[in-house]
């Protein structure tokens, strides 16, 4: 098929390669354009950007698909589909109506549960058990569109986000290019309206680790904000990020340190912390970290 793909960042790059490999006709790449990064903040293209050149692909990044010019190069592809995932623009309805076929979206939950922007990091805060891959025509609604695959997936007991994160982008490589070959006979799925909830976008002030919680909801705090932007305490009047943990047998004042495995007591329980990242440091695994910055049972964050 003729294919216009529209996705910008890492989560995005694996479902790019397997429409390539499963022969598609890549009319052309649609991303987010290059942003400042790094010291120099000079600009960088995103992950699909950079794939893209080096497969020898078009790449377009309108800063906006509402002007009659953005519309009208997009219908000028002819293009028979337009696969987005993770692309990060609102696609106007004359967008959405442009390729024969529609546009078809690849979202990292089990439609209706997690609309919107953050499906993956929200699920683990929840403590759901199972997520997956949903393959939906879309609509002008967020994430309302009827369904035409869809696969699930348990979330392991330690997953983090960024483990997670990579599970689902080859799920949904693998599920999209299954929805094209039998694109003609696959039948919508309206979304029931029961069972909705909304992925709101992850906001820093709740990374902060609140210790007088649950250990079950700090650990699901600390995988679920694992990579980005990271749960995080004080300890020792630095700034600790964990990244990653497991629950733990123990009691004590929430926060503090109760053996030489850093496991930190929570309101109730307790978890034992297995990475970590100071301030200006590299993520480090426990037994590294605790070389360079000694934590002793009865410390407290």
């Amino acid at each position: 098929m003729r294919v216009i793909f529209m996705g910008t960042p890492e989560f995005s790059v694996p479902v790019l390669e397997a429409l390539v490999d499963a022969g598609h006709e890549i009319a052309a790449v649609y991303c987010q354009p290059p942003r400042p990064a790094g010291r120099g903040k000079k600009d960088r293209p995103t992950p699909v950007h950079a794939r893209a050149v080096e497969l020898g692909l078009e790449v377009r990044h309108p800063v906006s698909l509402k002007t009659a010019e953005a519309q009208e190069e997009f219908a000028a592809l002819g293009a028979d589909v337009a696969v987005v995932v993770a692309y990060g623009l609102i696609l106007p309805q004359v967008i959405l109506d442009a390729p024969a076929k529609g546009c078809l979206n690849i979202h990292a939950s089990l439609l209706p549960r997690w609309r919107g922007a953050a499906p993956i990091h929200r699920a683990i805060m929840a403590g759901d058990d199972e997520t997956g891959i949903c393959i939906m025509q879309m609509e002008a609604g967020l994430d309302t569109g009827p369904v035409l695959l869809r696969e699930g997936t348990p979330i392991g007991e330690e997953e983090t986000t960024a483990q997670l994160h990579d599970r689902l982008s080859e799920m949904g490589a693998s599920l999209i290019v299954t929805a094209l070959r039998h694109l003609d006979g696959l039948s919508p799925d309206v979304q029931p309206e029961d069972g909705v909830t909304y992925a709101a976008k992850i906001d820093k002030a709740e990374a902060r680790i609140d210790w007088s919680r649950p250990a079950v909801e700090v650990d699901r705090q600390i995988r679920g904000l694992s990579p980005f932007p990271g749960a995080w305490s004080e300890l020792g009047g630095q700034r600790v990020k964990v990244l990653a943990s497991r629950l733990a047998k123990g009691q004590g004042t929430p926060g503090e340190v109760l053996d030489e495995s850093l496991t930190i007591a929570c309101g109730s329980g307790a978890v034992e912390l297995l990475r970590l990242q100071r301030a200006g440091k590299g993520a480090q695994d426990r037994e590294v970290f605790l070389r360079g910055f000694p934590v002793t049972p009865g410390d407290s964050f």
